[in-house]
């Protein structure tokens, strides 16, 4: 008769020390197959150690009839004109009893958290991959026409989320309300002021993060046209001018990304030249330098959303009408975006996968 085998179980140092390397795609797999390896991940020393060890991979996501989809974009595998939905993330809603998704309306990154907008206005910080959430409570109320966006400040080690106020993008002598919002002591600050120096198109509200800052495509009563960001440690709007074309072209036609999360990227649709910010000085000026014309001979519409991949020199934009995929020797239009011919998407953009914790506050 043969003996029993005894099942010999790793240390926990070690498993910390195995999963702490394996992608972060990797591991929201995992936390489907085990309780032990989900309860581990959302562990905040385990999401610090895998930060310091786990290589980043930067997905593509889609907002897709108010989901949020991870798309695959592969020229060589690509047929008909269609692209791959990977993974579906999802959002469920806390109001709801039987489990119902959240109508998600906008996304905006940072650090591989997501704050969303909902279709009934509310507001949510979500990290898709450990599935943790924190649901923003008004001081009053949220409105359409808000301009949000979130941050970390590098000084007290904290993030925040920026709000505008019935943000209006034609100048206004009216008073506008600027908001904070601490993570960690879950208060507010509203300051007073009386009039935004400068100007964003309603379709360019959804500013690129990069370290520490948020950055918009802004202009002012002359049609001027600059970098406009918001520091989140000093809480301050600071006017960076340095563009890479002249100050007076009219800026509807450039819209912007991020690379990396450490690089602004700036397309302009209607000539297809990319720029990327190669260093930012904090004077506010930054140094561009151009990576791609692409040959397609394709105009695309103002206010479209793109992603850049520097290292193969692809395009993945989205004009609120067609996918996009602009590479140095090949155009796609997408004519199935993977959900059907009748759904509607609403952008594309970059995604940077992260175990980090949503700090909850007091």
């Amino acid at each position: 008769m043969m003996n029993k085998r005894n099942t010999e179980y790793l240390p926990d140092d070690l498993v910390v020390e195995i999963l702490s390397r394996a992608p972060t795609k990797s591991l929201a797999r995992f936390r489907s197959t085990s309780k032990g390896w989900n309860a581990l991940v959302k562990e905040e020393r385990f999401s610090k150690k895998h930060s310091a060890n786990a290589s980043r991979q930067s997905l593509v996501i889609m907002l897709i009839d108010f989901r949020v989809y991870v798309v695959s974009v592969d020229l060589r595998a690509m047929q008909d004109n269609k692209v791959a939905l990977t993974r579906q993330f999802t959002l469920e809603d806390p109001q709801s009893n039987s489990s119902e998704e959240v109508d998600i309306c906008n996304v905006i990154h940072c650090d591989g958290l997501l704050l969303c907008t909902t279709e009934d206005d509310r507001l949510v910080v979500w990290n898709p991959v450990s599935g943790e959430t924190k649901w923003i409570q008004p001081r009053k109320s949220f409105h359409k026409n808000d301009v949000f966006a979130l941050g970390y400040d590098r000084k007290s080690s904290c993030y925040k989320i920026m709000r505008m106020d019935h943000f209006d993008d034609r100048f206004a002598t009216a008073e506008n309300e600027l908001e904070i919002y601490d993570f960690t002591s879950n208060s507010r600050s509203v300051l007073s002021v009386t009039a935004f120096a400068f100007s964003i198109r309603r379709s360019q509200t959804r500013g690129v993060y990069v370290k520490g800052s948020t950055y918009w495509l802004a202009h002012d009563e002359a049609l001027h046209k600059f970098l406009q960001s918001f520091d989140f440690s000093t809480e301050t709007f600071q006017s960076r001018s340095s563009l890479p074309y002249p100050p007076d072209q009219y800026y509807s036609s450039c819209t912007l990304s991020v690379v990396r999360e450490d690089q602004i990227c700036l397309l302009d649709v209607y000539s297809l030249d990319v720029w990327m910010s190669s260093k930012i000085e904090s004077n506010g000026f930054i140094t561009w330098s151009k990576i791609r014309k692409a040959i397609a001979n394709y105009k695309f519409s103002y206010g479209m959303s793109f992603v850049a991949d520097e290292q193969h020199k692809v395009l993945v934009c989205y004009d609120k009408k067609n996918l996009h995929i602009v590479a140095e020797d090949r155009y796609i239009q997408v004519t199935d975006n993977g959900h059907g011919e009748n759904s509607s998407c609403a952008f594309v953009q970059s995604y940077v996968p992260t175990l980090v914790r949503i700090q909850q506050g007091l």
